[in-house]
């Protein structure tokens, strides 16, 4: 009946609207809520989420920045067709999420982030755990979400959710805007009643839209395709979540034109794609940075042109090169002076397509990707001999999990070594790899794994992490035991931050407070991590050669519980190869010798710097 009414609380009514949100494809938008409840949430939405039950399922995490972390993977692992949610308490809990939301927000994924607030009534203030701005009454700690979401609401009164909700989810759900969103709740509002249209809470299916390119834009991209003489396709995370994979491949294979893949794009198509050179930049392979110094034409395909991409604009260095962008995002689209085609990474490459009709770029140098194939073999591959007083790199670290994936693995990182070395070296096979490296944040790998297991059960993932990510943030493996959610961690020990202390030498400095031993302490650690993980409830074990860890990957197959297997390795060698330069500022004045070479190096370097057409 028009204009029939249902009282409910203000959380009540937000989870019930949230629990018929709906995709394509006929399931929740969101798969569910991570809650840690504390003062703030615990007793309005922790309420409501209880009366709402399997509706809208809520799951307890360890620490408000992980149970975040498992949400982002599993939205990145679903190419941004599904989602989940986040509460906490208005003060530490709030804050904790923040890093996590920064990271969403930079590699674009959708998480909805409901942190509870002060009281709007101000009766109590100030309550416990509120920041007082001395300055400004309105503000509360969940301003620092501001600048780290795509959307930020603040509900202070029951009827705001009929305006809130449907604005945050055309955030979400939107190819070009999405990103994460912070409604942040009052916690008075949240118990107060209102009574709320039943229409409201009508089921409503959300729809990705598939922006269509503007002509012109498109008539000048193809244009300047059949003028290149040595084209490069650099494909980014936009490809997947257009689900234009198969798209890039036919496109590349039809007209001639090789890629190669960002961190974000790498897993669209497979490594062993003839079209395929591997990734571009500072921890990309040496055939792509070839024929990417050789483009005189760079077309991006969803991609943000990160500095680690683009070698801190070094590696497109062709004089005269031509950059153009397709992006959903008119921001992209347009960086470095770029030509850019504003629309969906699918219909775009469809369009260009049938406007080129059977154009075919010169034919380009294959040998050196062959080369390239020859070269990971090589590093990648097992000592000689395992003896137990030589450690492995990481380099053979990754071959030996390299040897024994399947179809059905997956495998991923975040920070520190790792991430540089699998862009390098790792061959994916389509839909095998995922990187969380548009933010870089340590501490994202265990809760990474989990969300990734969630979003795809029956897959092997497979995570790599280091001792210094691992010591960071831990704490949701056992989330993942007391859930029976299984997948693999590969722990490499080399006793510190490797990866920093690696850079801190190449720019001239000295070994300081990255490895353990170069650090101000008494004495060396004693960390058991497999007493540790057992301690978690996970399978923990030690293993002390490449062949072991192949054996103990196979191994962990089946099991219902999480597996960690450590390894230590060798903090010095990097990969072996590929590289490129990056762009991290060396001091000016007022060092050694050291980095007064250093600094000459940079300053060479930096002239190579290729900006703007």
């Amino acid at each position: 009946m028009a204009g029939e009414t249902i009282r409910l609380t203000a959380a009540q009514a937000m989870m019930r609207w949230l629990s018929v949100q709906m995709t394509e494809e006929g399931e929740r938008f969101l798969e569910g809520v991570w809650a840690i409840f504390g003062h703030g949430n615990v007793a309005g939405i922790g309420e409501a989420l209880h009366g709402i039950g399997d509706a809208l399922p809520t799951w307890r995490g360890q620490n408000e920045q992980t149970m975040a972390h498992a949400a982002i993977a599993y939205a990145k692992t679903m190419k941004r067709r599904r989602a989940m949610a986040v509460t906490s308490s208005i003060g530490p809990g709030a804050t904790n999420m923040v890093t996590a939301a920064a990271l969403a927000h930079v590699n674009r994924l959708p998480v909805l982030f409901i942190p509870g607030d002060v009281f709007a009534n101000r009766r109590p203030d100030p309550v416990l755990q509120q920041i007082e701005d001395f300055d400004d009454g309105t503000i509360s700690a969940n301003d620092c979400f501001r600048p780290v979401v795509r959307y930020f609401d603040r509900i202070s009164r029951p009827e705001h959710l009929l305006t809130a909700l449907p604005r945050a989810f055309a955030v979400m759900t939107d190819p070009a805007n999405c990103g994460p969103v912070c409604l942040a709740f009052c916690q008075d509002v949240q118990a107060e009643a209102f009574d709320y249209p039943v229409e409201f809470f009508a089921p409503k299916v959300w729809r990705i839209r598939r922006p269509e390119p503007d002509l012109h834009e498109l008539a000048e991209v193809v244009t300047l395709i059949k003028a290149a003489k040595a084209p490069v396709i650099v494909a980014g995370g936009g490809v997947i979540y257009s689900g234009a994979e198969a798209d890039l491949a036919a496109f590349a294979k039809a007209h001639n034109i090789p890629f190669v893949e960002t961190q974000a794009g790498k897993g669209a198509n497979g490594w062993d794609d003839a079209f395929n050179f591997g990734s571009p930049g500072v921890t990309g392979s040496a055939c792509a940075n070839e024929l990417c110094a050789k483009a005189d034409l760079v077309l991006g395909v969803g991609t943000r042109f990160q500095d680690f991409t683009t070698g801190s604009w070094t590696v497109f260095g062709a004089e005269g090169r031509k950059l153009v962008s397709i992006n959903l995002a008119g921001y992209d689209a347009l960086k470095h002076g770029a030509v850019g085609l504003v629309g969906d990474a699918r219909v775009c490459l469809q369009k260009i397509s049938a406007a080129l009709g059977d154009h075919k770029a010169p034919a380009f140098d294959a040998a050196s990707r062959l080369a390239w194939q020859v070269a990971v073999k090589v590093v990648t591959a097992p000592p000689a001999q395992d003896p137990a007083n030589t450690l492995p790199s990481d380099a053979q670290v990754i071959g030996a999990v390299q040897r024994v994936v399947t179809k059905d693995s997956i495998v991923m990182c975040a920070a520190g070594t790792m991430p540089g070395a699998l862009q390098v070296l790792w061959q994916a096979a389509p839909g095998g790899y995922h990187m969380e490296y548009g933010y870089s944040c340590m501490g994202y790998e265990v809760a990474g794994a989990l969300g990734i297991a969630l979003a795809r059960p029956g897959k092997e993932v497979i995570c790599f992490v280091g001792d210094g990510s691992y010591m960071m943030a831990n704490s949701e493996l056992a989330t993942a035991v007391m859930r029976h959610v299984p997948f693999t961690i590969v722990l490499t020990d080399n006793r510190g931050y490797g990866c920093i202390n690696r850079l801190q030498q190449a720019c001239g400095g000295a070994e300081f407070n990255n490895l353990y031993k170069d650090c101000r302490i008494e004495e060396g650690p004693r960390i058991d991590f497999v007493a540790h993980a057992a301690a978690m409830g996970a399978h923990a074990e030690k293993v002390d050669s490449i062949a072991d860890l192949e054996a103990a990957i196979v191994a962990a197959r089946g099991r219902k519980i999480p597996s960690v297997i450590l390894i230590e390795t060798d903090p010095v060698p990097g990969t072996g190869a590929g590289g490129h330069w990056w762009d991290v500022a060396v001091p000016q004045v007022g060092g050694p010798e050291r980095l007064e070479a250093a600094r000459e190096r940079y300053v060479k370097a930096a002239a190579r710097q290729n900006v703007v057409n």
